[in-house]
């Protein structure tokens, strides 16, 4: 297969990076963000011009954006991937993206004699350019079949999920639980940022009983040494995943309590000008709201 890769940011680089070193021609599309695509071309990968350009160069092909926004605009809008699409090309969107889209792009590269499959991803870039990500995939039996070996590149957690669209939801179900409990973590930590509580020991205590978690230890790394790279996913990226389970959810009238309090949440450090800070940084931004301090924060 020749495979292309539109995306190539905190976890696209990984995951193109691990397509290229198992031995697969690989084509990628970068945006303003320079260095990903250098050290793609570096090891081998060549570079297209745009989506359609990319589409026709390649078997598969693979994005990872941030929102289904972009993901629509490379399939629909000007030089897109819907113009190039053509029988046996499949198209495999890892982007945390609205099923609903999906399912339409879906249907609009069948009528043109190709396929999609959903792939949403799961870890963090850490486990990207290791080649260890978790994967959820939907789509017909036929193209998840063919696209599996370029999955099996850069994940080693791979659960099928049924038909298409099917993966999209359950990573929304899987980032709602993530983000509404890193919510009232992060609310937990910025009480005791206020509070002036010992924080080793704070950790200490919370290691050791119902109060510990996969988040906790997440956010503790920036709390304790500066160090915000265990939970590489933006304010931005958080918000936007809220949305699309909340839109998700409201059309089946579920309950939707818990969505609504991370989303107010997690709206607060965007309009405070902090879309592109990491999740773990939102207890220092919440405990310099509450008392106006002035704790450092990364500059992004």
């Amino acid at each position: 297969m020749r495979i292309g890769y539109m995306g190539v940011g905190y976890m696209g680089h990984g995951a193109a990076k691990n397509i290229r070193l198992k031995g697969h021609d690989l084509v990628v599309l970068g945006n303003r963000n320079r260095k990903p695509v250098e050290d793609l071309l570096a090891i081998g990968a060549t570079e297209a011009k745009n989506p359609a350009d990319l589409a026709r160069q390649c078997d598969v092909m693979f994005m990872c954006l941030p929102s289904t926004v972009q993901v629509e605009e490379a399939v629909y809008g000007k030089d897109g991937i819907l113009e190039a699409a053509r029988p046996g090309f499949i198209l495999v969107d890892s982007t945390t993206s609205d099923p609903d889209s999906t399912r339409r792009i879906g249907a609009d590269l069948r009528a043109k004699g190709a396929d999609m499959v959903d792939c949403p991803l799961g870890r963090t870039p850490k486990e990207a350019e290791l080649g260890k990500l978790s994967a959820f995939v939907g789509g017909s039996k036929e193209s998840v079949a063919r696209v599996m070996p370029a999955i099996q590149c850069f994940a080693d957690a791979i659960v099928e999920t049924g038909e298409l669209g099917s993966a999209h939801t359950m990573k929304l179900l899987n980032n709602f639980l993530a983000i509404c409990t890193s919510a009232v973590v992060a609310e937990g930590i910025a009480a005791a940022l206020r509070l002036g509580v010992d924080l080793p020991t704070f950790k200490k205590v919370v290691d050791t009983s119902g109060g510990n978690g996969v988040m906790f230890q997440r956010f503790m790394p920036w709390v304790l040494e500066g160090d915000d790279s265990h939970m590489q996913g933006m304010m931005s990226i958080a918000y936007k995943d809220l949305k699309y389970y909340r839109k998700l959810a409201g059309q089946s009238d579920l309950v939707t309590i818990m969505a609504e309090a991370a989303s107010q949440l997690y709206a607060l450090p965007n309009r405070l000008g902090h879309s592109r800070q990491f999740m773990s940084v939102l207890p220092t931004i919440l405990a310099n709201l509450t008392d106006g301090g002035k704790r450092p924060i990364p500059e992004r």
